[in-house]
């Protein structure tokens, strides 16, 4: 479980089931040759946006982690945390990245994102250099 010092007040971040449920919800695609059929797939976009750098969506994955947490942060506090120049805002990243790369119920999609970004790279690279 991650913890963040909010404001002189304890948080805590849970990348279990309860959160892949959740963030996978925000983002829902076809399933091909059925119709009708949508998968959940939030996950995998939302590592894209972390990968990223995207600030909203380390948020969004905070925001999701706390559910059900008790103390409960909230947008504001989290967006006070991250304005804040004395956050380390890449370590945040890295921090928030490493707990869904060991947490069980988000390694395995997270582990099969992250291969999949660098192997585009290193092709990406490679038309480069030809």
């Amino acid at each position: 479980m991650m913890e963040l010092t909010i404001e002189n007040q304890v948080y805590q971040f849970h990348f279990g089931m309860g959160f892949l449920r959740d963030i996978n919800k925000t983002v829902a695609m076809p399933v091909d040759g059925m119709p009708n059929v949508k998968k959940n797939v939030g996950l995998r976009y939302t590592i894209m946006k972390l990968y990223d750098g995207d600030v909203e969506g380390l948020e969004e994955v905070l925001n999701t982690a706390n559910a059900g947490q008790s103390p409960r942060v909230t947008k504001m506090l989290l967006d006070s945390y991250i304005d804040d120049e004395d956050t380390d805002i890449d370590a945040l990243f890295e921090e928030v990245m490493g707990f869904l790369k060991t947490a069980n119920a988000t390694k395995k999609e997270t582990l099969s994102v992250l291969e999949t970004i660098e192997k585009e790279k290193a092709k990406m690279a490679a038309k480069e250099v030809s």
